[in-house]
């Protein structure tokens, strides 16, 4: 198993729960990330730096909490809500760790490695078959998208709410519950811009059995079933993974490995936690050493690790797929204010 020592990383998610010594310590460097990001977003309000539209209507979805908030899921919900509505949606995205360089773009394919355009466009890709086109600058992705798919009618930004460069239609911003945390930015909080900053439509990610306040659609991640990694790939109710005396794990490197573990939990799961940095890379095995006869792992990591061959190889291991379900009348609403943008 990988070190379990507490990561900077991990230090920093608790400290950004509370306004306790370590976040007032980083305060100070707070106002001034604050100050910055206020002058950039002025700069592009005055006409300063300029936004550039393109020729089809741009979704941004993404959160303002550092970490994961369900966007991916909540990403291939909107993918498949469009499709359904009769459009040819696309999609950009950054793709954190891809090897594109600044100025590069790059077509992601369903076969494509993880450690080139990045885990959860490949995700997203393997799942919906959408055009997908990562690169740094998201307006040149989104140019390179629409030369290669002239029939793409929208495009989905995953992430990019700070990316003021690429207009944008529709902002769809995120959260789960963690809500703001301590209710500061960046370094002392955990918050790229104000928890008040403008937004279409706000998704609060509530869990099996959560609420969401007036004027927020709910989400959650429904998962009922388990596949193994390794050939034949077999599947099994989710509920059913722990029958027998088994040694059951779950491992996760996602932005917020306890959501993954309260899904487990929800399907009336008892395992052993094992929670990995987000984006984990698996270049050190984590589960050679797990004394565990079935081990659960996210579809994130999944992408991952089957470049491995010697994790992909490993009989215990067993992807669990989620998807999310949006209650309220979102999608209508999405299709209707896409549809009220004026034609070129």
């Amino acid at each position: 198993m990988a070190d379990s020592r507490p990561t900077a990383e991990a230090i920093l998610s608790r400290a950004w729960q509370s306004r306790g010594v370590l976040a007032c310590a980083l305060w100070p460097l707070s106002l001034l990330f604050g100050g910055l990001a206020a002058l950039r977003r002025l700069l592009f309000a005055l006409g300063i730096k300029r936004a550039e539209r393109l020729p089809v209507p741009v979704i941004v979805v993404g959160n303002v909490f550092v970490g994961g908030t369900g966007k991916t899921p909540f990403a291939i919900w909107l993918i498949e809500a469009l499709r359904a509505a009769g459009l040819h949606p696309g999609v950009i995205s950054r793709g954190y760790g891809a090897g594109n360089g600044a100025g590069q773009t790059l077509e992601v394919s369903p076969e494509a490695a993880a450690s080139q355009v990045g885990d959860e466009p490949l995700l997203i890709a393997q799942r919906t078959g959408v055009p997908l086109v990562v690169g740094r600058r998201r307006v040149a992705a989104a140019r390179s998208l629409l030369a290669a798919h002239p029939e793409v009618d929208v495009i989905i930004s995953d992430d990019g709410l700070q990316h003021y460069a690429l207009g944008r239609d529709i902002e769809i911003v995120l959260s789960d519950a963690r809500g703001v945390g301590n209710g500061w930015l960046l370094p002392a909080g955990p918050l790229r811009e104000p928890a008040s900053r403008r937004r279409d439509f706000s998704v609060l990610n509530v869990g099996l059995q959560g609420k969401a306040p007036a004027g927020v659609h709910a989400m959650c991640l429904q998962a009922d079933e388990a596949v193994q990694l390794a050939p034949p790939q077999a599947r099994k109710p989710l509920t059913q993974m722990g029958e027998g005396a088994v040694r059951l794990a779950a491992v996760a490197g996602i932005g917020n490995p306890e959501r993954f573990f309260a899904t487990l939990e929800g399907a009336g799961l008892s395992f052993a936690r094992h929670p990995l940095p987000d984006h984990y890379d698996f270049a050190i095995d984590p589960f050679a050493g797990l004394a565990a006869d079935v081990i659960l792992i996210t579809e994130k990591d999944a992408v991952k690790c089957r470049a491995i061959e010697a994790i992909r190889n490993d009989p215990r291991i067993w992807v669990v797929p989620v998807t999310a379900r949006i209650d309220g009348a979102l999608a209508e609403h999405l299709v209707e204010k896409l549809r009220e943008r004026p034609t070129a």
